[in-house]
């Protein structure tokens, strides 16, 4: 009987001791689980706030853009030509436009100017846009803050000496361009142009094709910027169809001096620049530059 009351103690015993290990392991197991929820909260934490950072860092480096086209209510474009190597069509060019009482941009590196100031001169005169389009025709993108400044201000006093007038337009080389680039544009007091309607000429696919081409864009609309340059094959023997095929289209052709908006716009995501009056009734650019 004594040995079947000891039995019975010891399972109790053991019992009791089974029970404390067992409500120890079980703490352990909900600390545990308490420990891996509140690490996976402070890393849920903590990757919002990375995303919210992300947000923010994004919206302040966000791209700045220069000007493609203008939302205008007017049947206007603006013709554009990049003057960096050769002149061998270039007063054949000034022929054919004041043959058509048109005027329109030249955008000049500093080594055009240097090598044909006679040009220059006689673009300026006959009344067209004179714009900057760097001094070495170099990837702006590459360049710093000061070797970029370098390269417009070079151009624009080689032009000033030249003429007295001063450039308030520039096309970075290759179209090239970054916040940099933009930034030391207008701090330059700079409007930075591109285009829309690329008319391909440097590819020389011929005189109809070129026509063809910018005529019949796809983008081509009011307020659009056509890119063309003075020293490609067929340009200056397609021009004076260029012109006449934008006009029985009804486009008044100007320079981009009066077609771009000088104070007061925004631009949206495609470099469209929109009139902050908001006078034609459509929506105003979502992002941009903002001059007043």
């Amino acid at each position: 009987m004594k040995n079947l009351e000891n039995q019975k103690d010891n399972i109790t015993e053991n019992n009791d001791t089974y029970n404390v290990e067992y409500v120890k392991k079980d703490t352990r197991i909900k600390y545990f689980l308490i420990l891996c929820a509140a690490g996976l909260i402070i890393l849920a934490l903590m990757n919002k706030k990375e995303c919210i950072t992300e947000t923010i860092n994004a919206a302040v480096t966000q791209k700045k853009l220069p000007i493609y086209c203008v939302n205008t209510d007017k049947k206007q474009v603006a013709l554009s030509f990049d003057a960096a190597w050769g002149n061998e069509d270039t007063r054949h060019i000034l022929d054919v436009l004041e043959k058509n009482n048109v005027k329109v941009t030249f955008f000049m590196t500093g080594g055009w100017v240097e090598k044909f100031p006679d040009d220059v001169k006689a673009i300026a005169k006959a009344g067209h846009d004179l714009g900057n389009h760097s001094e070495n025709h170099k990837q702006m993108s590459k360049l710093s803050n000061e070797e970029c400044r370098d390269e417009i201000m070079k151009t624009h006093e080689k032009v000033k000496k030249l003429t007295g007038k001063e450039m308030i337009l520039f096309r970075p080389p290759y179209g090239d361009y970054n916040n940099t680039v933009i930034d030391v544009v207008n701090s330059l007091g700079y409007h930075c142009i591109q285009w829309d309607v690329d008319s391909l000429d440097w590819k020389n696919y011929g005189v109809e094709n070129l026509i063809n081409t910018v005529v019949n864009h796809k983008h081509l609309g009011n307020g659009s910027i056509i890119l063309c340059h003075n020293g490609a094959k067929y340009t200056a023997q397609a021009l004076d169809s260029i012109i006449k095929g934008l006009k029985e289209k009804g486009y008044e052709i100007v320079p981009i001096s009066k077609l771009i908006y000088k104070k007061n716009y925004q631009m949206d995501h495609e470099g469209r620049q929109f009139s902050v009056e908001g006078n034609d009734g459509t929506e105003k650019g979502v992002e941009g530059k903002k001059v007043n």
